[in-house]
């Protein structure tokens, strides 16, 4: 009998699995960066126990997401300025209406890998006078660049997803006047620098239930690798001792020959 785990999964199944995992983003449960790599991995996800991975941390049974409380009147746009200066916003830091980044003479650094986005996508109004505005998003999402540079540049440096997957959107409106808009995918930024915890759960994840014992046999041989070293070290030293006494025994020799010769 089959195990039901073992199912192969369908195309629906999929779906439902990335509509279920973008509703958590939506509630603040995902940062964008996990949403990309969870909706990557239930695409490419084989069997229902692969699906079922993606998910055994959300609530089970996802309803639609309320929609997001309208903003404020006059506080529609968050801005992210820098003048002659620098302004940077990375980590986690929560996405819940369009975003304004203005950079004059000075550079804007908006990391959105760590941050709860939630809105269906991400609309930024990029503005760059002589200066520099990097977006920083994780690889995967739909980066869609609009706008105009006037002896500057604007550009989209991002591993983009494969046609048809429902992935988030970031949507940029860039003006770019001797200056530059970029955005750019993880693979080309600065690696996120994991907690511990989130690292332990990512060696758990590569190596699965015997990453304890990985680790305890790893540093088993380290411990091995370096009483091997030392006792070679250690013959090493004596081979070289007697070198030096036997070259040291021989040129007394003949320096007696050379006296009884005289």
């Amino acid at each position: 009998m089959t195990d039901p785990g073992e199912v192969r999964a369908s195309d629906a199944e999929r779906e439902a699995v990335v509509e279920q995992l973008r509703v958590a983003s939506v509630e603040g449960r995902l940062t964008l960066a996990e949403l990309m790599d969870r909706t990557e991995a239930a695409y490419s996800a084989a069997t229902h126990a692969d699906l079922a991975v993606l998910v055994q941390d959300l609530p089970s049974g996802a309803v639609p997401a309320p929609a997001p409380a309208p903003a404020r009147e006059g506080v529609k746009r968050r801005w992210f300025v820098g003048v002659m200066g620098d302004s940077k916003r990375r980590g986690t830091w929560r996405i819940d209406q369009e975003l304004g980044a203005v950079a004059v003479m000075g550079d804007v650094l908006l990391d959105l890998r760590e941050a709860e986005v939630r809105t269906d996508a991400v609309d930024i109004v990029a503005v760059s006078v002589m200066g520099d505005v990097k977006i920083i998003v994780p690889d995967g999402v739909n980066v869609d660049l609009e706008g105009i540079a006037v002896m500057g540049d604007k550009k989209v440096d991002v591993l983009q997803a494969a046609p048809g997957m429902n992935v988030p959107t970031v949507r940029v409106r860039a003006y770019a006047v001797m200056g530059d808009v970029k955005v750019i995918g993880d693979a080309q930024a600065k690696p996120v620098k994991r907690g511990i915890s989130a690292w332990r759960e990512h060696w758990r994840r590569l190596h699965g239930e015997d990453w304890r014992e990985l680790g305890r046999r790893m540093r088993y041989d380290g411990r091995e690798l370096n009483r091997l070293v030392r006792e070679d070290v250690r013959e090493l030293n004596r081979q070289v001792r007697d070198d030096v006494r036997e070259l040291h025994r021989q040129i007394r020799d003949e320096h007696r020959d050379l006296r009884r010769g005289y």
